[in-house]
C-alpha cells in the first residue's frame, strides 16, 4: 500500500528548503513590477557575472568598539567572471556623501577594471587594498590590461545603527574569501554581505537585485541591477504609487546612538547590450528615476553613488578597438529597464531582510510580509 502522507511531508519538505534557499522575494506577495524579468530576476541573468558575499554576525549586547557586536560584511561582482579585461563603465553621483572608489579613472577613460565591492563606511579602506593584492596574485595581466585592478573599485554605506562600524572588522582574509567565492547564478538578498547591517525607510533593508530581459530589433538584452539600500525615512516610502507609511502603521525603530546618519544607497547596473560609456553614463544617470518611485529624496547626507557596465567588450585588431555600440536612438528600452530594475531590486531589498538586533540591544524590524501580502492581493 502506498504511503502517501510520508509522500507528502516529503514533497513539503524539499519545498521549505526551496523557500529557505530562495527567501521570499516582493513579487510573491503580490506586488506588481512593470516589466519582463530574466530567468533569476538577478543581476545574475548577465552570462559572464559572478556574485558573492561575506557575511559577519557576531556578538551582542553594549558597543565595544573593536569587539562587537557585529552586523557587516563584504560584498563582490565581476562583470565578465575571471577574465582580465577591462569592460566599458561609467558612474553618477546623485548626492555625494559617500565614497565610490576608482571613479575618476573610469570617468576619464570609459573603462572599468577588475570586480566592484561594496561593504561599510569604514572598511573601504582594508577592503580597497586588499582587493589590489588580490588582484595582483589572481588576475595575470594581458595586452589591455598589464595592472590588474590598478585603482579598485570599492562602494560603502554606513551601518552604524547595528554593527561596530568603527571597529574594523572586515579584514584582509574576508576581501580575499569574498573574492575567491564569487560565483555565476543565484545569489542571496538581504542581510547578507556589504548588506548585513543595512536600514530603508526605518525597516531592515540590504542587497537586493532585479532584472529586465529586452528586445532592440531582433535581438534580446538583459539589464541587471544589484543595490546596497540604506537610506530613506519611513514616511517616504511608496511601493508600486502607495505611500505605505498611510496604510501600515509601523512603529519607527529606537535607537540608542549618540548620533544618527540618513543613510546612502549604491546602485550597480550591468548589460550585456553593447554600449560605449557615454551611453552607460546615461544609464547611471536614469538610476535616481528609480529611486524616486519608492520615495527617494537624496537626503543631505545620503550618498547615492552609481555604476554601471557593459560586458560586452570591444575587439583589439592592428592596434584599433572595433564596437559593436547600440544607436542612442533604440536606447529608451534600456533606460525603461534600468529605472524599473533599480525600484524593484530596492523593494527586494527589504522584503528579503529579517529582523536583526544589533549594537546596544538596537532593534531593526523588518518590513511584515503578510500586511504587505494583504494590501497588494485586496
Amino acid at each position: 500500500m502506498l504511503r502517501v502522507f510520508p509522500l507528502i511531508q516529503f514533497v513539503f519538505s524539499l519545498l521549505a528548503l526551496s523557500s529557505m534557499s530562495y527567501g521570499v522575494r516582493a513579487r510573491d506577495l503580490g506586488i506588481f513590477f512593470p516589466g519582463q524579468p530574466g530567468e533569476l530576476n538577478s543581476l545574475a541573468d548577465i552570462k559572464g557575472v559572478e556574485v558573492g558575499h561575506v557575511t559577519l554576525i557576531s556578538g551582542e549586547g553594549a558597543l565595544k568598539i573593536g569587539k562587537g557586536p557585529i552586523r557587516t560584511g563584504v560584498t563582490a561582482i565581476f562583470p565578465r567572471g575571471r577574465v582580465n579585461e577591462p569592460v566599458p563603465a561609467a558612474w553618477f553621483s546623485l548626492n555625494g556623501n559617500g565614497e565610490l572608489t576608482g571613479t575618476h579613472w573610469i570617468e576619464e577613460n570609459g573603462f572599468l577594471d577588475g570586480p566592484i565591492l561594496l561593504t561599510n563606511t569604514h572598511s573601504v579602506g582594508v577592503v580597497r587594498d586588499s582587493l589590489q593584492k588580490w588582484a595582483l596574485k589572481n588576475l595575470k595581466s594581458s595586452p589591455s590590461n598589464e595592472d590588474p585592478a590598478s585603482l579598485p573599485v570599492v562602494g560603502e554605506t554606513w551601518d552604524g545603527r547595528l554593527n561596530d562600524t568603527r571597529g574594523g572588522h572586515i579584514q584582509e582574509k574576508h576581501v580575499f574569501e569574498v573574492l575567491d567565492k564569487a560565483k555565476p547564478g543565484f545569489f542571496e538578498e538581504g542581510n547578507v554581505g556589504g548588506g548585513t547591517g543595512m536600514v530603508s525607510f526605518g525597516y531592515k533593508s540590504g542587497i537586493g537585485t532585479s532584472s529586465r530581459s529586452l528586445k532592440i530589433g531582433k535581438e534580446k538584452f538583459i539589464v541587471g541591477g544589484l543595490v546596497q539600500s540604506n537610506f530613506g525615512i519611513r514616511e517616504e516610502l511608496t511601493i508600486s504609487g502607495i505611500s505605505i507609511s498611510k496604510k501600515i502603521q509601523d512603529p519607527l525603530p529606537k535607537l540608542n546612538l549618540d548620533s544618527q546618519k540618513d543613510g546612502s544607497i549604491i546602485v550597480v547596473i550591468g548589460t550585456n547590450a553593447p554600449l560605449l560609456p557615454h551611453q552607460l553614463k546615461r544609464l547611471a544617470k536614469r538610476v535616481p528615476l528609480g529611486i524616486a518611485r519608492v520615495g527617494g529624496i537624496a537626503h543631505d547626507s545620503s550618498g547615492d553613488l552609481f555604476i554601471t557596465f557593459s560586458n560586452q567588450i570591444p575587439k583589439l585588431k592592428n592596434h584599433k578597438l572595433k564596437f559593436e555600440v547600440i544607436p542612442n536612438e533604440e536606447m529608451d528600452e534600456l533606460f525603461r529597464a534600468t529605472i524599473e530594475v533599480t525600484e524593484e531590486a530596492i523593494i527586494n531589498s527589504l522584503v528579503a531582510a529579517q529582523t536583526m538586533v544589533g549594537i546596544n540591544g538596537n532593534k531593526i524590524e523588518s518590513i511584515s510580509h503578510e500586511k504587505l501580502r494583504v494590501l497588494f492581493t485586496k
